[in-house]
């Protein structure tokens, strides 16, 4: 049986676990904020810049060659945003998922110290049953760590997979302001 203390101490111990997943939601959101506010005002400062050059343009040859120009670093500016907001996002996750996974790991210590007490005090004759529950705990213990690294992997191949994608935008956009750069020369 549980005493009141164990209870107590297991909602502490709850209260503990969600403030600090609230903590780690809000530092990744102040950083998506922070991300944003910047490339707000570069975007704005950008604008200055670009209105003024085109202020000061003085032929269709010219206005062509300035957007040509503005084409590339545009293309890699919104790679590298792409790239920080997923930095942010996993980094993000992987410390919520740090925090589920102690969690997840104390309570199955928890709930199989739970079990050898029980089998401690298991009638005489239930020896079956006991072996059972055994078995299906670990079991259940054995599926959690095959679905956590399989999740793993898979994150690692989107991870590679947003990577190589980013690259290849920012190559193909490259590309094409040389291509265009060729044409107005």
């Amino acid at each position: 049986m549980l005493t009141a203390e164990q209870i107590l101490a297991t909602q502490k111990a709850q209260l503990a676990s969600l403030f600090d997943l609230g903590q780690k939601a809000f530092e990744g959101v102040e950083k998506v904020l922070e991300l944003n506010l910047q490339v707000a005002k570069t975007t704005l400062e950008e604008a200055s810049e670009h209105a003024k050059a085109v202020l000061a343009v003085k032929d269709a040859q010219e206005l062509l060659a300035l957007q040509t120009s503005l084409l590339q670093p545009s293309a890699e500016k919104a790679a590298a945003y792409g790239r920080h907001l997923y930095d942010i996002a996993s980094s993000t996750s992987a410390e919520v998922s740090k925090l589920a996974e102690s969690q997840v790991s104390d309570a199955q210590k928890k709930f199989a110290a739970v079990v050898d007490n029980a089998v401690k005090n298991a009638p005489a004759g239930t020896e079956n049953a006991v072996v059972l529950v055994k078995s299906a705990v670990a079991a259940a213990n054995n599926a959690f760590d095959s679905v956590h690294k399989a999740a793993k992997q898979a994150a690692d191949v989107a991870e590679a997979n947003f990577q190589a994608m980013t690259n290849t935008a920012v190559k193909a956009t490259q590309t094409a302001t040389a291509a265009a750069k060729r044409k107005v020369a």
